[in-house]
């Protein structure tokens, strides 16, 4: 348990119960800079036994190359994606640079995304964690928000960190500001 966020902890705790069981959530981790949302994003890895772990960390120099952070975080499953409908294989291959053609359409990668994880969590649970978000690149935020507010029951868990609200397109039906040491950590649930 990590000092002075056990409230935070037991949220992640849960979240990866719910991945065992089979039902799909995000969670936005959100707050200043130092207060501990990377050490909670490698909590989160720690305790995600039997689960397989994607990572990806947005990138200052990085946020103007279209789907640098998707293909960051998605690179170990590209081993699925001949199982992919044809448009959604060409879109996702097209966007990494794997063929030629003119930039895919960003909803044809966000299907190709969502199939890839869930394809995946069928052999086992997946957590994926996303880190830096304000640094991610706008193709790859969007596709994120798009695959996260789709998700159900493919046991797949999310966990965005971010600095500033609103860089991820994603508007949360529930917040709560957990304090800790004079510094906030908000928890936004999706789904």
């Amino acid at each position: 348990m990590l000092a002075g966020r056990e409230a935070e902890c037991a949220t992640v705790d849960q979240l990866l119960a719910n991945t065992h069981e089979g039902r799909s959530a995000n969670l936005v981790l959100r707050g200043e800079a130092g207060i501990g949302k990377s050490a909670l994003l490698e909590y989160a890895a720690e305790r995600a036994d039997g689960c397989r772990i994607l990572h990806a960390v947005g990138a200052e120099w990085e946020m103007e190359l279209p789907f640098a952070g998707l293909h960051q975080l998605c690179v170990q499953l590209l081993d699925h994606r001949d199982r992919l409908p044809a448009p959604q294989c060409e879109a996702l291959e097209t966007a990494f640079g794997l063929s030629s053609g003119t930039q895919p359409d960003r909803f044809l990668v966000g299907l190709a995304v969502l199939s890839l994880l869930s394809e995946a969590a069928e052999e086992r649970p997946l957590v994926c964690l996303v880190d830096d978000v304000q640094w991610m690149d706008r193709s790859s935020a969007q596709v994120l928000a798009f695959v996260a507010r789709r998700l159900a029951a493919e046991s797949v868990l999310i966990l965005f960190a971010e600095r500033d609200p609103g860089v991820l397109p994603l508007r949360p039906p529930t917040a709560t500001r957990v304090m800790s040491s004079q510094q906030a950590c908000w928890l936004c649930q999706y789904g």
